[in-house]
């Protein structure tokens, strides 16, 4: 008995908004699959092994390139992968993609791709949202704000990392000029029973 876990039980027809969003998906999946088969070559290399293709990244990228064929096989106006890569921008921000489509091998390129910065640019941007809506319910509800301003010093970090953002050089700059001072308002006497809390200019801060 066969068995295709990969594939749906019936047909599915999908609109070519729909398509070009999987596709975009498959693309991005098969992207960090080249590059981690590429840093495992780079490893075989310093460890003076001959680069040799992983069974899982041959199983895979096979799965992968067959489901963005099985899309492709929707849309009329391609009848080729790098046609459509082409046509809609995927081979100018998944340049590894195509030259695996092509000829069939993980290589990597001599400048990175744009989007080589976007999953970890997001995953700053989620770490920001998070800490950030940590921070506004711990104040908003804890009993004692005695770890606000390890949070904030946290949530600063993040923020310092992001380059060229104005909105957020602003936040950072607030919090650079504020947390002296509201660090010391959370100070409370050694032998005292008395939870620390803020001031409520900062707590609306």
């Amino acid at each position: 008995v066969e068995v295709n876990v990969e594939k749906p039980l019936q047909p599915i027809h999908l609109s070519c908004e729909q398509v070009a969003l999987e596709m975009m998906s498959l693309c991005c999946q098969l992207d960090l699959l080249i590059r981690a088969q590429v840093q495992q070559f780079q490893e075989q290399l310093g460890q003076d092994i001959s680069p040799v293709e992983s069974e899982s990244f041959h199983r895979r990228g096979e799965l992968i390139h067959g489901a963005l064929f099985t899309f492709l096989r929707t849309m009329t106006c391609c009848a080729l992968h790098q046609d459509y890569l082409d046509a809609v921008g995927l081979s100018t921000m998944f340049p590894r993609v195509e030259i695996f489509i092509i000829h069939g091998s993980p290589v990597d390129m001599l400048e990175n791709p744009p989007m080589d910065d976007y999953f970890p640019h997001l995953g700053k941007m989620n770490q920001l949202l998070v800490l950030s809506q940590q921070l506004e319910d711990d104040v908003k509800h804890l009993g004692s704000h005695k770890y606000i301003a390890h949070q904030l010093s946290v949530l600063y970090q993040v923020i310092s990392s992001f380059k060229g953002i104005t909105p957020l050089s602003i936040l950072k700059r607030d919090i650079e000029a504020n947390f002296k001072s509201l660090k010391l308002s959370l100070a409370t006497e050694q032998e005292s029973k008395q939870e620390p809390q803020l001031p409520a200019h900062y707590v609306s801060w």
